[in-house]
Formats: C-alpha cells, sequence, structure tokens
C-alpha cells in the first residue's frame, strides 16, 4: 500500500491546534478591500475554527486520521 499524500493546498490553509480542532483563516480579506467596512475588515483578520461538519474532510485532506 502506498504513503496517503497530504493535499498540498490543505496543508498551506489549516493548522492543528493543541486540543486537535483545526484553524482556518477568514475568506474575503485579500483584495476589493476599499467597499467593505473597517469593522468588516478588522473581524476577518482573527483566524476561525473549522465547522465540525467539515473536520472529517479536512483531517482527510492533512492524513490524520
Amino acid at each position: 500500500m502506498p504513503k496517503m499524500k497530504t493535499n498540498s493546498g490543505a496543508k498551506k490553509r489549516f493548522t492543528l491546534t493543541g486540543t486537535g480542532k483545526i484553524k482556518r483563516k477568514h475568506a474575503f480579506k485579500r483584495h476589493i478591500l476599499t467597499k467593505k467596512t473597517t469593522k468588516q475588515k478588522r473581524n476577518l483578520t482573527h483566524d476561525a475554527l473549522v465547522a465540525n461538519v467539515d473536520e472529517k474532510n479536512v483531517k482527510a485532506m492533512l492524513c490524520l486520521r
């Protein structure tokens, strides 16, 4: 059986926390920022956690299970 390959895009986008949850960045913070409010941009700065529904798929891409 060959080794499992980690998804290259996923390993750049997700990090594992100490408790086993998966951290992610918010979308919509890269460009076209002039029409977004300061509050909206500030709130997009903080990291978020991957939803429980998606966690199984992300862990499979990262070869964590």
